[in-house]
């Protein structure tokens, strides 16, 4: 099954981070990566620019409303994530949990992924239909 590992982050600590601090944090999560793509579990992985720079569609409003920044006022922001092929939730928590110990701070959201066109994707990105979502507990 396919699972999104969504990191999020308080944005103001990792702009804060020198390039060094910065490569840091990246050169200890390329070894996960690179284990990952290996195996074959490793799908899209992206650094979402800052909030900055994005833009809401507020469609509760006629007509739609465009504004400036991300919609949720929060400290910690959605800062990028990871698509992974895991067997099991667990697997994939663990893949969250390494990620983790690499880039301190912040907090790791998995969600089981259903893609739009299961015709043309792998057999895993389908969920079972007769299998609700696993609970997870800490």
């Amino acid at each position: 099954m396919l699972y999104a590992i969504l990191c999020y982050h308080q944005e103001d600590v990792v702009c804060s981070w020198s390039k060094e601090e910065d490569d840091a944090v990246m050169a200890r999560l390329a070894p996960i990566q690179e284990r990952l793509a290996r195996q074959g579990k490793l799908g899209p992985v992206a650094r979402l620019m800052p909030t900055t720079a994005a833009t809401t569609l507020r469609k509760d409003r006629d007509p739609p409303l465009v504004i400036d920044g991300p919609f949720a006022e929060t400290k910690e922001q959605l800062l990028g994530f990871y698509i992974v092929d895991c067997a099991s939730l667990d697997e994939a928590l663990e893949i969250a949990r390494e990620l983790g110990a690499a880039n301190p701070g912040g907090a790791y959201e998995l969600r089981p992924v259903a893609l739009f066109h299961p015709a043309t994707s792998p057999p895993s990105a389908s969920p079972p239909a007769t299998s609700p979502p696993a609970k997870v507990t800490a």
